[in-house]
């Protein structure tokens, strides 16, 4: 099987990459793709196998096994450990990240979308990125986390080019600056003022072996909760709402019958959704996907796009219909939160935030429209967040 040069898949992969899916897809589950600025790595397309990968433990998160080096400056997560580790950092951070703490957020989260709306609707017009898709989950990461609000738009720059850099000296430069803060924020709240926050409650949460989080797993819990905490959430408002006004009429059944918003929440999830690749997985021995065999310590990716329009799932994949049951034990779920040990645990708080802001947000804007006075979307480049940087519409 040929390898494929990622740029010669064109400048409209970026904007519109499910026809290039559809086309891998059909030749085969699995293919290698060599990157533009060098390095190669296998590419899961298909639904089966994606879901496979996801959760086989012969894939490894560790970069070590691949040959890689782990990230030297945040230290040790959830995203870049195995079993025991990562069970061990996972159940401490679930002790404290519970359902219960999600849930008793609704109100607050309810109060910040109507106050981000009451200061949006008077304009008529603007970039729903910027006035609500943003704002929203990183007040609401902020404040879990306990963050100071005069330090949020400073986030905002480290984590955008964190997840889609324009540069990698920059990206790499974002990276340490985070570190430390997160490193001052951590220490002044173990000394002088840990609060309710997550990451009070974490500096203060003990295990059954009496563990703890060291300073460094801290840093880096902080870290993942932020970025994976507003980062996904901002592009499934803005892909989701774009998915709704490109299609009217799934727009106007969802307006008509608010009880089909769950469901929405899941078509948005699995139609469009804002990873559009997993973080790399490695391979400890040979593995087989189809009929394609993966070498050992060979860089694996799950195209969660490809595999959420994958026909052999979903019937009639490219279509937006927010009837369609996606939900795990109601029919066959999507891919977008992962699967397996790894299955991202701020899925609540996304679906939660998605659904109070969408919701308020149609209620508020009855005549919500796309701009058409706005010119072509500006799409984040490389292959983990998929989304635009601006979202213009009208009301």
């Amino acid at each position: 099987m040929a390898v494929i040069e990622l740029e010669e898949l064109g400048p409209d992969f970026n904007a519109d990459p499910y026809p290039s899916y559809a086309r891998m897809r059909e030749a085969g589950p699995v293919h290698e793709v060599r990157h533009p600025r060098g390095g190669r790595f296998w590419l899961v397309v298909g639904y089966e196998e994606g879901r496979a990968a996801l959760a086989d433990p012969r894939l490894s998160k560790s970069p070590a096994v691949g040959g890689l080096p782990g990230d030297l400056v945040m230290g040790p997560h959830v995203l870049i450990v195995d079993p025991p580790d990562h069970t061990r950092l996972r159940k401490l951070i679930s002790r404290e990240f519970t359902a219960r703490r999600v849930e008793s957020l609704r109100p607050r989260v309810q109060r910040i979308t109507d106050d981000l709306l009451d200061a949006m609707v008077p304009a008529g017009r603007g970039d729903l990125v910027d006035a609500l898709a943003f704002p929203l989950p990183i007040t609401v990461i902020c404040e879990l986390l306990g963050v100071p609000q005069a330090d949020r738009d400073t986030f905002r720059a480290w984590t955008n080019e964190i997840v889609a850099p324009s540069r990698q000296e920059s990206a790499i430069a974002a990276v340490e600056d985070l570190s430390g803060y997160l490193d001052e924020l951590v220490e002044d709240k173990r000394r002088t003022r840990p609060g309710d926050d997550l990451l009070s409650a974490l500096l203060r949460t003990n295990a059954e072996d009496d563990d703890r989080l060291s300073r460094a797993e801290l840093r880096a819990m902080a870290f993942i909760l932020l970025i994976a905490g507003h980062e996904t959430t901002v592009n499934l408002l803005s892909n989701g709402v774009r998915a709704l006004l490109d299609h009217p009429d799934q727009l106007a059944a969802l307006r008509a019958d608010g009880a089909l918003l769950d469901g929405a929440i899941e078509e948005m999830l699995r139609y469009d959704g804002p990873v559009e690749t997993s973080t790399s997985r490695f391979t400890r021995e040979p593995v087989r996907y189809g009929d394609t065999v993966i070498p050992a310590a060979e860089t694996v990716l799950i195209a969660l796009a490809s595999a959420d329009r994958d026909p052999e799932r979903f019937p009639d994949p490219d279509t937006f219909d927010i009837r369609r049951s996606t939900t795990p034990g109601r029919g066959p779920g999507h891919l977008a939160f992962g699967h397996g040990i790894h299955f991202c645990l701020g899925a609540p708080l996304a679906r939660l935030e998605g659904r109070i802001a969408i919701r308020t947000l149609l209620e508020r804007c009855p005549d919500l429209a796309l701009d058409p006075a706005a010119g072509p979307y500006d799409w984040l480049p490389g292959l983990l967040i998929r989304g635009t940087r601006r979202l213009p519409v009208r009301w």
